[in-house]
């Protein structure tokens, strides 16, 4: 990897603020704002380079939201620059750290995940002289509270950096809008402050997003989610009738017992997807529950003549599963259930006009109009009411459209695991 030649000024403030007199007194900086707005790698980039100038045999912390998905976005192109400058370094992979050596000063650099709440466990104990939290609004607090306090080294510094979520989220409250009380340099990022971005690639990133997320990810805001989940809709445009010949089928089903049971039929034609026919089965409304034997031969009967590549199906429904395995006859697979991401993959979709929906598939036209987003959610959350046939489309989606260059990180998305 050749050493990035060309910084706009944000990215060269995130390198050197800790050398110019009119910032070194800040404790912390805090970067947020758009995806691909070139934050990460000059600010783990510049953690480096403010380390080797202000300690040797020093111990520092930098920490992702997995230490796998830490390695591949953070550490990778970050050994890859440092190179590039005359950097040399040791990395122990079984111990997670790298040894890091700049005009003849060693430090030490661990790698940490802050996944969930037992994370904290992870880093409690290390004394650190700093810390690096990519992706901070994806850890939590728990995690990134005991990473601030490890730094009890002096002249130690934090460095943070995310994309946008609600602003209910206690990162925006406890660090964003509380920075000058924390001492910390704030600098919001836009896909702009990248000149390595290309205009086409910016374009591409505008596609995938719409809504909530086009706000968030595009233009790097702050906003709740509110209203209908998918306002970009229209009957107008994604509503076909008749009969459309397709190249391959594939099958989604949303499983319940007491809750209704959704199962779409899609075929592409043309790289768009159609839902051509489903079975939406509620024991409420029909007064009756339906075993698992009864729910499969329905599978059968909505397959109809066609080859299914695939049943797709809810994670959670093991019974039915087994079901469809013990018939051997269709290739079952389990379903990405990760709400969000989904959701706005099915925005992207619908966006640009690649899914579609025949006039006959009356619940999920019914659920377009109903599901919404909950305003009783301190995080983004749909209202768990009429969203089967929502449910079955978006494990279809994340299944079957997912873009190239979408990755669940999210830095582009923000994943609710």
């Amino acid at each position: 990897m050749s050493m990035i030649k060309k910084f706009s000024k944000k990215q060269l403030l995130t390198l050197k603020w800790w050398s110019r007199p009119e910032y070194s007194h800040y404790d912390a900086i805090i970067c947020d704002g758009a995806v691909r707005s070139g934050k990460t790698l000059s600010m783990s980039l510049g953690f480096v380079l403010w380390a080797s100038s202000s300690f040797s045999g020093g111990t520092f912390a930098i920490c992702g939201k997995t230490v796998t998905s830490l390695k591949r976005n953070v550490i990778t192109p970050l050994l890859g620059q440092l190179k590039s400058i005359g950097c040399t370094y040791r990395e122990k992979l079984s111990a997670n750290y790298v040894d890091i050596t700049l005009s003849g000063v060693t430090n030490r650099f661990y790698y940490f995940g802050g996944r969930d709440e037992s994370s904290a466990s992870l880093i409690q104990g290390i004394t650190l002289s700093g810390v690096f939290l990519d992706e901070a609004a994806l850890m939590p607090r728990s995690f990134v509270e005991q990473a601030v306090a490890r730094c009890s080294v002096r002249n130690s510094k934090m460095w943070f950096n995310c994309n946008p979520d609600t602003p209910s989220h206690w990162f925006y409250r406890e660090w964003i809008l509380k920075a000058e009380e924390k001492n910390a340099l704030y600098l919001h990022f836009t896909m702009e402050d990248n000149p390595s971005l290309s205009k086409q690639l910016r374009q591409r990133y505008e596609r995938l997003y719409s809504g909530t997320f086009y706000d968030r990810f595009v233009l790097g805001k702050w906003v709740a989610s509110e209203g209908a989940v998918y306002p970009m809709f229209d009957a107008s445009k994604h509503i076909f009738s008749g009969s459309i010949e397709c190249s391959k089928y594939v099958i989604s089903c949303d499983y319940g017992t007491v809750n209704p049971s959704s199962f779409g039929l899609w075929g592409v034609s043309d790289g768009k997807w159609y839902r051509l026919r489903e079975y939406y089965y509620s024991s409420k409304r029909e007064g009756t529950a339906r075993t698992d034997e009864e729910h499969y031969q329905a599978l059968e009967k909505l397959a109809g003549d066609c080859e299914i590549s695939k049943i797709i199906v809810d994670p959670s429904a093991a019974s039915f599963i087994e079901c469809i395995r013990r018939h051997r006859k269709f290739h079952v697979v389990k379903a990405d259930n990760d709400v969000v991401t989904g959701i706005r993959r099915v925005s992207a979709a619908l966006r640009q006009d690649r899914l579609f929906f025949n006039e006959d598939c009356r619940d999920i036209i019914r659920e377009f109009s109903l599901y919404r987003w909950s305003d009783k959610s301190a995080s983004d959350a749909p209202v768990k009411e009429n969203d089967h046939a929502m449910d079955d489309m978006r494990y279809f989606v994340s299944e079957m459209m997912r873009e190239p260059g979408d990755r669940d990180l999210i830095a582009l998305s923000v994943p609710r695991e």
